[in-house]
């Protein structure tokens, strides 16, 4: 994986915010708020294939949800920062921060992966053309 100082050259300054310093994009900005194209999402730093469309969901929070994650794909974390109580989801292997993960989504898992799109890339699933 890349070294920071070379992501800094990699990323732009949002896309660098958000995964290395935790940041979150502005709420109804992403790009992939409403794709609804059939594919995969995968980690902006490293490729690795996180998302399902198939898990992706309309959740009103103006970020991308899905009710569940490509299994060992993510890794989840405490977060407490800004005196929140969170669960912090990082891509499980370039340690990149994606967003947040609630106990408010729909069945089956009742998760909502509640993911910055600057932390994405989405790969069409060409076999269902």
């Amino acid at each position: 994986m890349a070294l920071d100082e070379d992501l800094k050259e990699q990323l732009t300054e949002k896309e660098y915010e958000v995964l290395r310093n935790r940041g979150t994009e502005r709420a109804g900005t992403g790009e992939y708020l409403k794709k609804d194209d059939e594919g995969f999402y995968r980690c902006k730093v490293c490729g690795n294939k996180i998302f399902s469309s198939d898990t992706k969901f309309s959740s009103g929070s103006g970020w991308p949800s899905f009710y569940d994650a490509i299994e060992d794909s993510v890794d989840l974390r405490e977060d407490e920062r800004g005196g929140m109580k969170r669960t912090e989801v990082i891509c499980a292997e370039c340690d990149s921060h994606l967003g947040h993960v609630f106990d408010d989504g729909p069945e089956p898992t009742g998760k909502r992966y509640c993911i910055n799109s600057v932390a994405l890339d989405f790969e069409e699933d060409k076999n269902n053309e």
